[in-house]
């Protein structure tokens, strides 16, 4: 049997904010896909939470340089995280979904606005609230799936303040965990893509005639 490689973390609790990040993806799916990337010194963690039409991204750094790319199962990778030795196993491949082939670039991200992380937050939070305020108004025989979706898709479209960043963003980051602190967070833009970046990790969707088709049901 090959050997499983094993990275190590540069950084205390990396290990175990990959864990938590990985817990609140199973949450959404729990046959979810991650594809890992190392290069540099560096590690990244891409998933496409169901129900939500965004990326996300944890990066981190390695204590020895590695040189990965990989698509695995969430769960099993989630099984390999040894907090305590600040290390994970990656799992074996398995038939990474479509998304898996289309990231957002490594480089070349210029910033276009800053939005504070409690402003995200609420908005976040007030949004989610509105769709569940709405939804329970709805006539029995009205609540359908279409028209829940077509609900989400109202809301979560909505741009992030005066930014361009659609609020599906902000609801991704704060249901995976990523808006804990405070402070400024940057939004940034790269080609089609624009990013929503906190301390915790990051959030890319596509702009424009780009963006992916509508999003499903569900808010947290």
């Amino acid at each position: 049997m090959t050997a499983r490689p094993r990275l190590v973390f540069a950084d205390p609790g990396e290990a175990a904010g990959l864990g938590a990040f990985l817990k609140r993806l199973l949450r959404w799916e729990k046959a979810a896909a991650v594809r890992i990337q190392a290069w540099n010194g560096v590690v990244g963690f891409f998933a496409k939470p169901a129900r939500f039409e965004v990326l996300v991204v944890r990066t981190a750094r390695l204590l020895e340089s590695a040189e990965a790319d990989t698509t695995v199962s969430a769960g099993e990778l989630l099984e390999g995280v040894e907090e305590s030795a600040e290390a994970f196993t990656v799992p074996a491949a398995v038939t990474g979904p479509p998304w898996a082939g289309v990231l957002p670039p490594r480089g070349g991200w210029e910033v276009f606005g800053e939005v504070p992380a409690d402003a995200v937050r609420a908005v976040a939070a007030a949004a989610v609230g509105e769709f569940r305020e709405r939804a329970e108004k709805l006539e029995r025989q009205e609540r359908t799936r279409e028209r829940l979706d077509a609900l989400a898709e109202e809301i979560w479209s909505r741009p992030l303040g005066r930014t361009e960043m659609p609020l599906r963003a902000a609801h991704a980051a704060h249901a995976l965990g990523f808006l804990t602190g405070g402070g400024q967070l940057k939004l940034l833009r790269a080609g089609s893509w624009l990013r929503l970046r906190t301390p915790a990790g990051s959030v890319a969707v596509r702009s424009g005639s780009d963006k992916a088709p509508g999003l499903s049901v569900t808010p947290v």
